[in-house]
């Protein structure tokens, strides 16, 4: 399972300068047992404690074509007692999606490379955060389901308190 998150550099302009400052957008994978966090991966903690979710970089200026961060998770080896584990993007520089240029969110089949679902996050207004989705442990294996809301959160610290209603 794959989770990515692109976007646009700021424009800059020259006869402003300082006017705009470069565009963070992080992704992250919140992992809990429960309804209690046991491990975060962002750009902080580029990895899960037990290795099976993995951030592949931190793109701090949305340079470059396509994915700008990219979470990878292996679902055979997240530890036994992880129950749910949760997609969020913020934006760690503080800008509301709707001020980022071609921002989107994306979660791909790692298999099959199937797009499973993609969020447009440059329509969301005056929110630095935003809940994708959640992977479920359940009896035949995990299930994705897509949550997409909105929320305040400019570090997935700040986001933890807003997911409980999502942990049912």
């Amino acid at each position: 399972m794959t989770m990515a998150v692109g976007w646009d550099p700021a424009a800059k302009r020259r006869w402003l300068p300082g006017e705009t400052k470069d565009i963070d957008l992080n992704a992250a994978a919140l992992l809990f047992a429960g309804d209690a966090i046991v491990d975060v991966v962002y750009h902080e903690q580029l990895t899960s404690q037990d290795g099976s979710v993995r951030l592949l970089g931190d793109n701090t200026t949305g340079e470059g074509e396509g994915d700008d961060e990219t979470i990878t998770l292996d679902l055979t080896r997240i530890a036994p007692q992880v129950t749910t584990v949760f997609f969020l993007v913020t934006c760690y520089t503080g800008q509301t999606f709707e001020r980022i240029q071609n921002a989107f969110c994306r979660v791909v089949d790692g298999m099959s490379k199937t797009e499973i679902a993609r969020y447009n996050l440059s329509k969301i207004h005056a929110h630095t955060g935003f809940l994708a989705g959640k992977l479920v442990r359940a009896q035949q294996g995990w299930v994705f389901r897509s949550i997409d809301e909105e929320i305040q959160a400019e570090h997935p610290v700040e986001a933890v308190p807003q997911l409980a209603p999502f942990l049912g």
